[in-house]
C-alpha cells in the first residue's frame, strides 16, 4: 500500500495550492510605496562603436527621474566568469570586462547601453526611445560564425583578443597520443558533424528586478528573480558595486521558472540598486518577452566533430571530439565550465571505452550570451555520442541496442573511473536498458510499423542510453578544475517551541517541489506530520549561504545538508530526553517522534522536548544549552550519476516532412526516490525540453547579427499536441553510495536523454523506408529539414 506521507509518498505538491489559485507572489507582483520604473536601451546593431549619446531630450520628458549610460557605470567592476579555464597550453583563459552597461562599443543585439528612470513604465519607455533616437552608434561588421571569427583577426569582438577565442581546452591532454593512435589503427572508424542547435530558456516568468536603498543605514534591497539568491548576493558586492556583502539583502520570491537562465547576475540588477540609491526610491523593471529573446544567456550552441573507433562487432575503442562552443559576446558566469568539465567529462557516456579526448575551443560572437541551460554540457555530450554510435551501426549493419548492451558498463565494474577523470560509483545500465526495452514492446515494432505503412507513414525506434553528472561538487576538486566559488549547501533547521519546524535551505524552488519534498524528508526523520514543517528559501536575510539550485544538485547537496542539521537536532533532542527522564544520553533511543528510555516505557514526545528546549528551568545550563535550532554544511564527496535509457518512435510523413512522436519510453536511474509524483512531473518537463530542441527550437541570427527568431512567431515552443505521453520507470534504483539520502538528481534528465532517441528515431524511419542515403539531420528535424534530406 504506497505511503500517505514521508520517504517515498507521492505526497501533492503544498506550493500548487497558491500558484492554481492565483496567489503566488513574484517580482513583478509587488508593488512598493514611491516605486519608479526603469526601461533599458538596447542595441539594435550586433557590433558597433558608441560614439555619442544625447541625454538632454530624454532627460527632460515627463516623468523622467534619471538618465544613465554606460560612462556612469564604467568604473564600477565587471561581472566575472564562474571558472577559470586554461587553454592545453598552459595560458589561461581571456576574459574581458561584462560591463554593468555597455559603453565604447555594443556588442549583440539587445546590449544595453543606457537606461531611463521615470515615473510610470509608459514614460520610461517613451524616454527610452527617444534615448535610443539620439544615440549615435557607428555599426562595426559583426562576427556570427564560429570559424569565421577564430580565422578573421582584423574583426574583434573584443578588441584586445585578435582571435576571437576564449580558450582552446583539451581533455585530457595526457590522453591526446594514445587515442590518436588508437584511432589510427582502428577496425573502423565513424565520423560525424553535427550541430547542437542554440535554444533561448524561456522561462514563464521573464526577469525581473526591484532595488531599493535606505539611506538612515545605507543598506540595499534586490528583489529579483534569481535560482541562487546568495550568488547574486556576493557577485554584486564583492566584485561588481564594491559594497560590504552584508548590507545588500537579495530576495528571490516565487520564481516562475528558470532552466538555468535565472543562476547568472544580469547588469539591470545593479543599474535599478544604483538608481535607487541616487533617487532614494524603489526601482523596478520587468523585461518584456522580447527583451528575454535578446538578453537572456541562451543554451547549448555546439558545432563538434566526433570520431568513434571501434572493432568490426561493434566494441569501442575511442571517442575523440573537437568541439567550437559559442559564448556569444560575453562570458556569463558559468559559460566557461559548461562546454568543458559540464561535457568533456561525460563524453565516456556508460560505457567501457578506453580511449577518450575532447578538444573544446570557445568562440566570442557578437551574439547573446551563452551559458547552462536544462542540463548543460550533459545534452550536447551525449547527443553527439548517442547519434554517432547509431551512424556507426548503420555502416557495420548493426543492431543498436545490442552494441550498446555490449559496450555498457556492467554492474561488477563500479566503482569504476572514466578515461575522462570521472569515478562512478555505482549504477545498473543494463537492467535500465531492458525496462525500456520491455516498457516500448520493441518485439512488437513491426506490427507497429506496418500499421503505420498502411497509413503512408514511416515509423522509426530510436534508443539512447545517457549518463550525466549532477550535484556538482565537491569544492576541493572543482576548485583545482578552476571553479572560484565552493559547491557545498547548507540548511537550518529550527524547531520552534510549540514543536512546528521552520527549514531554511540554500537551495532555491522555481518549479522543482521543494516546499514539499524537503518537509517530507524532516517530517519522516522527525516523526511528525509533515503539514507541521515550512520551508524557508530565497531570502539572504533569512537562509544560510547556500550555492542555490541548478545541476539537480538541490536534494542531493542541500537535501543532504538538511538531512544532517536533522541528525543534530536529534541528538540534541536525545540531551533534553536524558535530562528530563533521568537517564544516560547512550540509553536514549529515538523513534516514531518519541525520544524513550532504551528497555523502560519512559519516553517524551518530540513536542514535549522541543517545548522544554526554551522553557528550561531546571537545566545544568553548563553542559545543556537552551533551544533546539542546528545548522548542517554539505559538500559532497562526489558527484552524483543519474543514468538510463530512453526509447522514442515517431511517424514520418514522407511528402511533408512532418515528424510525430508516437511514444516515448524512459527507464530511469536515480537512486531513492523521495517522491514518485515529482520525480515523474521533473522527468516528463524535461522530455518535453528535449523533444521541443529536438523539432522545434532553433534560435537563429542572420550574418549581421540581426536575431530572426525573435519572438514566438518565429521560434517554435513545442506545444501540446508535439509530445505524446510519456512512459517514466524508476525502479532501476543503486542508490548513491556517498550521501545519505542515496539521491541522484532528476530534473535534467528528460533534457538529456531525449534529443538523440528523438534524432536516431527520426534516422531510422527514413532508413527503413529506402532514404539510406540520410545519415543525419541537424537539430531542429523540422519538417522541411525532412523533407530536403529525403528530396536530396
Amino acid at each position: 500500500m504506497p505511503k500517505d506521507q514521508g520517504i517515498g509518498a507521492s505526497s501533492k505538491r503544498r506550493e500548487d495550492v497558491r500558484f492554481l489559485t492565483g496567489r503566488g507572489v513574484y517580482t513583478d507582483d509587488l508593488s512598493l510605496h514611491g516605486q519608479t520604473h526603469a526601461v533599458f536601451v538596447r542595441s539594435t546593431v550586433a557590433h558597433g562603436r558608441i560614439k555619442a549619446i544625447d541625454t538632454a531630450a530624454a532627460a527632460a520628458m515627463p516623468g523622467v527621474l534619471a538618465v544613465f549610460t554606460g560612462e556612469d557605470f564604467k568604473d564600477m567592476g565587471g561581472n566575472p566568469a564562474g571558472w577559470l579555464i586554461n587553454s592545453r597550453n598552459g595560458e589561461p583563459m581571456r576574459e574581458p570586462k561584462r560591463p554593468v552597461l555597455a559603453h565604447g562599443k555594443v556588442r549583440h543585439v539587445g546590449d544595453a547601453y543606457a537606461a531611463v528612470v521615470a515615473e510610470t513604465f509608459q514614460q520610461a519607455k517613451d524616454a527610452a526611445q527617444q534615448l535610443a533616437d539620439d544615440s549615435d552608434i557607428e555599426e562595426l561588421p559583426a562576427i556570427v560564425d564560429m570559424a569565421a571569427a577564430l580565422a578573421d583577426s582584423s574583426n574583434r569582438v573584443h578588441d584586445e583578443i585578435p582571435d576571437n577565442q576564449c580558450f582552446d581546452w583539451g581533455w585530457i591532454e595526457d590522453n591526446r597520443a594514445a587515442v590518436d593512435a588508437a584511432i589510427k589503427a582502428a577496425p573502423h572508424v565513424t565520423t560525424l558533424e553535427l550541430v547542437n542547435n542554440r535554444l533561448v530558456p524561456n522561462a514563464m516568468e521573464p526577469r525581473a528586478s526591484i532595488g531599493e536603498y535606505f539611506p538612515g543605514t545605507g543598506d540595499y534591497k534586490l528583489t529579483t528573480t534569481s535560482q541562487n539568491p546568495h550568488l547574486h548576493r556576493l557577485l554584486i558586492a564583492a566584485f561588481v558595486m564594491g559594497m560590504p556583502e552584508n548590507k545588500l539583502t537579495v530576495v528571490a520570491p516565487d520564481v516562475g521558472g528558470g532552466f538555468g537562465s535565472k543562476i547568472y547576475h544580469y547588469g539591470e540588477e545593479a543599474v535599478v540598486l544604483a538608481a535607487a540609491k541616487k533617487l532614494a526610491r524603489p526601482v523596478r523593471w520587468t523585461a518584456e518577452r522580447s527583451e528575454s529573446f535578446l538578453s537572456d544567456a541562451h543554451g547549448r550552441d555546439h558545432v563538434t566533430k566526433i570520431e568513434l573507433a571501434c572493432e568490426k562487432d561493434g566494441t569501442f575503442i575511442a571517442f575523440r571530439t573537437e568541439t567550437m562552443a559559442n559564448v556569444g559576446a560575453y562570458l556569463s558566469n558559468f559559460s566557461t565550465a559548461t562546454p568543458t568539465f559540464l561535457h568533456g567529462t561525460l563524453m565516456a557516456g556508460p560505457y567501457k571505452v578506453p580511449n577518450v579526448y575532447v578538444n573544446v575551443k570557445t568562440v566570442f560572437t557578437n551574439t547573446a550570451p551563452v551559458d547552462a541551460y536544462r542540463g548543460a554540457g550533459r545534452p550536447e555530450a551525449t547527443f553527439s555520442l548517442e547519434r554517432v554510435i547509431d551512424k556507426m551501426c548503420r555502416e557495420l549493419g548493426l543492431d543498436p541496442f545490442e552494441v550498446r548492451r555490449k559496450n555498457l558498463l556492467t554492474k561488477d565494474m563500479f566503482p569504476y573511473t572514466t578515461p575522462v577523470g570521472l569515478a562512478y560509483d555505482t549504477g545498473d545500465y543494463h537492467a535500465t536498458l531492458d525496462k525500456a526495452m520491455a516498457m516500448a514492446d520493441v518485439a512488437g515494432f513491426e506490427a507497429r510499423r506496418a500499421e503505420s505503412a498502411k497509413k503512408g507513414k514511416l515509423r522509426g525506434m530510436g534508443l539512447s542510453t545517457w549518463i550525466e553528472a549532477c550535484g556538482i561538487a565537491p569544492s576541493n576538486l572543482v576548485g583545482v578544475l578552476g571553479s572560484r566559488v565552493g559547491l557545498y549547501d547548507a540548511a537550518t533547521v529550527r524547531v520552534n517551541a510549540t514543536g512546528n519546524i521552520s527549514v531554511m535551505t540554500g537551495a532555491h524552488s522555481h518549479g522543482q517541489g521543494h516546499e514539499t519534498v524537503f518537509a517530507q524528508i524532516v517530517a519522516e526523520k522527525l516523526g511528525v506530520p509533515e503539514a507541521s514543517v515550512e520551508i524557508v528559501h530565497g531570502d539572504t536575510s533569512k537562509i544560510p549561504f547556500g550555492m542555490g539550485s541548478y545541476g539537480s544538485r538541490s536534494l542531493a547537496v542541500c537535501g543532504s545538508a538538511m538531512n544532517r542539521a536533522v541528525d543534530k537536532i536529534i541528538a540534541k533532542g536525545k540531551k533534553i530526553a536524558a535530562h528530563m527522564l533521568e537517564a544516560a544520553e547512550d540509553d536514549i533511543t529515538f523513534e516514531n517522534g518519541n525520544f524513550s528510555v532504551a528497555g523502560t516505557d519512559k519516553a517524551k514526545s518530540f513536542g514535549e522536548i522541543a517545548f522544554s528546549a526554551y522553557v528550561p528551568h531546571n537545566y545544568p545550563l553548563e553542559t545543556l544549552e537552551p533551544g533546539l535550532e542546528e545548522t548542517a554544511f554539505y559538500d559532497p564527496a562526489n558527484f552524483t550519476y543519474p543514468a538510463g535509457a530512453y526509447i522514442c518512435e515517431v511517424e514520418v510523413d514522407p511528402d511533408t516532412g512532418k515528424v510525430d512522436v508516437a511514444a516515448f519510453y524512459c527507464a530511469d536511474d536515480f537512486g531513492n526516490v523521495m517522491n514518485p509524483m515529482i520525480v515523474e512531473g521533473q522527468v516528463h518537463g524535461g522530455v518535453g525540453q528535449g523533444i521541443g530542441q529536438a523539432l522545434c527550437e532553433n534560435t537563429s541570427y542572420d550574418e549581421s547579427g540581426q536575431l530572426l527568431s525573435g519572438s514566438y512567431m518565429d521560434y517554435a515552443m513545442p506545444r501540446a499536441d508535439d509530445v505524446p505521453f510519456y512512459n517514466v520507470d524508476y525502479s532501476c534504483q543503486t542508490p548513491c553510495t556517498h550521501n545519505p539520502l542515496g539521491v541522484k538528481g532528476c530534473g535534467e534528465a528528460g533534457a538529456i536523454g531525449s534529443p538523440p532517441a528523438v534524432v536516431n528515431a527520426v534516422i531510422d524511419a527514413l532508413h527503413r523506408g529506402g532514404h539510406t542515403h540520410v545519415t543525419h539531420i541537424d537539430m531542429p528535424v523540422s519538417p522541411s529539414r525532412v523533407w530536403s534530406a529525403i528530396n536530396g
